[in-house]
């Protein structure tokens, strides 16, 4: 017996796991059994994923199809390229404003990692903030605010992953838009036209960790008048093909098997059909139950990150749910300290079995108290 299945043997004997995790976070089945195999042997090459080189003739096929399935998959139009880096959202917070502001730029604080992008920003050129809703916790989306005419573009951040808000379509404004898209990218359709950069972080949706996306419109590239640094120069990476420097080898591996997987389950818009019906499930199960209640504004909450509490008169309860949901395979649901209580990530290899299994266990516990 080999060791993989010795260890996959071992797996089916313990308790199901429901993993609710934030990110890094739950990836479809088979993407996790094609890479194990890869990381044995790559294309029956005699050698492990992680030691080729990054320029072997394999490994080119895959960043090349990787790339096409994210053009096919978001319909992303002629004039763009897709760039595969290292260096999570947190460098793309730098490198946005370092490419594409000269003079002004408008950011629309949301959270946590709108509030750092926007810090970034700072060091760069003037920035406006055009809303905020830090002052009710980040809990909704701001409203009717007016974006610069002469801003160089709209920052926004499309899902807040520690509040548990999400943009759910794109916005329409009179200057271009760049969107953090970490945690939300493929759950729904999206019109890139609209945007001169798109970038995230791919451990959530997409792939390990370790691994960014960009999508960037080349014609908004090098307009800028200061001198870039050749690493933080996204014509760098275009001229590249993502090959300037040694890229993340397994994880594009890995974002190419949910690529596929994306596209044998029907798309970005079976993705919104199905993140909605899970959604909805466990929303309506928390405004239901009465020892838990939501935490967004019901117009804006997001369908990536459900985000709960106790009930203020059940709060002395939550550590024991939390046990008690742990207890019974639930993993990952502790919320960020920012906002307390619990978290069920539902991001798209989230099977709306484990959705289920998590409303039982909170109709059970409802039960005993």
């Amino acid at each position: 017996m080999t060791l993989m299945n010795e260890l996959y043997n071992q797996n089916k004997l313990q308790m199901k796991k429901h993993n609710f995790n934030a990110g890094p976070s739950i990836l479809p089945r088979e993407v996790i059994e094609d890479t194990a195999k890869a990381i044995l042997d790559f294309n029956g090459s005699g050698l492990s994923l992680m030691e080729i080189s990054h320029r072997a003739k394999d490994f080119k096929p895959v960043v090349d199809e990787a790339v096409a399935l994210f053009k096919e998959l978001l319909d992303i139009p002629d004039g763009y390229s897709v760039l595969f880096l290292g260096g999570g959202a947190s460098l793309e917070f730098c490198m946005v404003p370092y490419n594409f502001l000269e003079k002004k730029a408008a950011y629309l604080n949301t959270g946590t990692w709108a509030k750092k992008a926007m810090k970034e920003a700072k060091g760069f050129g003037e920035v406006v903030e055009v809303a905020s809703s830090a002052d009710a916790n980040f809990s909704f989306i701001p409203k009717d605010y007016t974006v610069p005419a002469d801003a160089d573009y709209l920052h926004i951040t499309t899902n807040n992953t520690i509040f548990g808000t999400e943009l759910k379509s794109d916005l329409n404004v009179a200057v271009p838009m760049v969107a953090d898209m970490s945690s939300d990218i493929f759950s729904r359709p999206i019109d890139v036209s609209k945007y001169i950069c798109i970038y995230g972080g791919a451990q959530k949706n997409l792939a390990p960790a370790g691994l960014t996306f960009v999508i960037v419109k080349n014609e908004a590239v090098g307009k800028v008048s200061r001198y870039i640094p050749t690493m933080l120069n996204y014509q760098t990476h275009i001229d590249g093909g993502s090959m300037f420097n040694t890229p993340p080898v397994v994880p594009i591996y890995s974002a190419l098997q949910t690529l596929r997987w994306l596209k044998a389950q029907g798309g970005v818009k079976e993705m919104e059909r199905r993140a909605t019906e899970k959604a909805d499930m466990l929303y309506a199960e928390i405004d239901r139950n009465k020892l838990f209640v939501g935490t967004a504004a019901k117009e804006d909450r997001s369908r990536m990150n459900i985000c709960f509490v106790m009930n203020p008169e059940y709060k002395e309860l939550e550590a024991e749910f939390l046990e008690f949901a742990t207890g019974k395979g639930m993993v990952g649901i502790k919320g960020h300290r920012s906002v307390g209580g619990f978290r069920a990530s539902c991001y798209n290899a989230m099977p709306k079995e484990s959705v289920q299994a998590l409303i039982d266990c909170m109709q059970e516990f409802e039960k005993l108290h």
